[in-house]
């Protein structure tokens, strides 16, 4: 072989070598952006992490058909926290660190965000929570910080425990109340004390509090303390799986006064679980109604049913909005680098989504209406809006 001909195998080998160890990044050359798309797919709250999946899921789609972002397409990395708070934290470990997105979306159970939250402060990963409303989620309980990657869509619960209380007092016109608890939910623990406290600055009284936990199956123990007190009315922040078993045993114990929830409620399963008469006189707060007769609203319902063969709930508008705000950021940053996006989440000002103008205030939280529901003869009935 000529010294020419080694010098041109030389250079060859060198080349392949190259464009092995930038395949193996997968960073430079790929034409694909990746967002972690992280939802509570199996287990206690499966139905909402789905339909914020599928929500995501969709609004990804739509940007891909118009051209992607930044001359890419997004790849929707799709994660199961198994509606516990441990595995949130590790599938977004995994999300952060092998995956290699450039930031993550989803989660609707507070505890399971604000897990998540802390692997996204650690590894500097924007995440932005879907329905996660308690306000521990962005910022720090222990320091009283706000925290720098961890953002959200939703309102938070101080505006839903006093949404819900003035409810009670203004239109249904009741003063004596009992709040159940789920102790192992921060969510639930969280609304509940935002309830009570605008319930009773407001001229309520609060006659007892019990507590209960997530896979409890009987309640007819609380439920007997709670029929010997003559409450007008049962506030419940739980979520669907405990509380259409807590309506329906308080029903079939003749309970019959109005009970009162938050989002958490928001699932086809809770009228599976707690029958459609149960659940006459019950009624929640929520961030959105199918009722809404807004364009983008209407176009979405439609958009969504065709593409899911179902109307869809709150959560899949949440996680529509959310990609949806995501994307816009990624756009605005016009780079991929987690900083850069961070810092363009931040900014996010006047952004119009399905649910209504979006502004992520200094908290990082959107600021946002909210919505009373009424449950009747199984159908969720738009009752009211309310505005921040």
């Amino acid at each position: 072989m000529s010294r020419s001909s080694v010098k041109m195998l030389a250079v060859l080998t060198t080349i392949l070598l190259i464009t092995g160890v930038l395949a193996g990044c997968g960073g430079a050359s790929s034409n694909e952006i990746k967002i972690g798309v992280l939802n509570e797919m199996t287990g206690g709250n499966a139905t909402m992490g789905t339909s914020s999946a599928n929500g995501a899921k969709m609004a990804i789609k739509e940007a891909n058909a118009k051209g992607g972002v930044l001359g890419k397409q997004i790849q929707a990395v799709v994660a199961d926290n198994k509606s516990e708070p441990s595995e949130a934290a590790n599938a977004m470990t995994k999300l952060a660190t092998q995956d290699k997105v450039v930031a993550i979306t989803g989660m609707f159970a507070s505890s399971n965000a604000i897990a998540a939250s802390s692997v996204a402060e650690s590894t500097k990963v924007p995440f932005l929570a879907v329905g996660a409303t308690n306000p521990k989620v962005t910022v720090d309980e222990k320091t009283n910080k706000v925290k720098d990657y961890t953002f959200r869509v939703c309102f938070i619960d101080p505006f839903q425990g006093t949404v819900g209380a003035n409810f009670v007092l203004n239109t249904l016109q009741l003063k004596k109340a009992v709040i159940l608890v789920d102790n192992s939910s921060d969510y639930s623990k969280g609304l509940a004390a935002f309830f009570k406290d605008a319930f009773t600055k407001g001229g309520g009284s609060v006659l007892a509090e019990e507590a209960y936990l997530q896979k409890d199956q009987d309640f007819k123990t609380i439920l007997t303390k709670v029929k010997a007190l003559n409450a007008e009315v049962i506030y419940v922040p739980g979520y669907y799986e405990e509380v259409g078993k807590i309506v329906k045993q308080a029903r079939e114990m003749g309970i019959t006064v109005p009970m009162v929830g938050g989002d958490g409620w928001d699932s086809p399963k809770l009228v599976e679980i707690g029958t459609p008469a149960a659940l006459n006189n019950t009624y929640f707060t929520n961030h959105y109604s199918v009722d809404d007769t807004s364009a983008a609203s209407q176009a979405f319902v439609e958009a969504y049913k065709k593409e899911y063969g179902q109307a869809p709930d709150a959560l899949a508008v949440l996680g529509y909005d959310a990609a949806n705000v995501l994307i816009d950021a990624i756009k605005r940053a016009n780079s991929t680098e987690p900083a850069k996006i961070r810092e363009a989440l931040a900014a996010t000002k006047d952004f119009m989504t399905v649910t209504g103008s979006t502004t992520l205030n200094a908290t990082h939280d959107a600021v946002k209406s909210a919505v009373i529901i009424e449950m009747k003869d199984g159908k969720q009935m738009f009752k009211a809006t309310v505005k921040p």
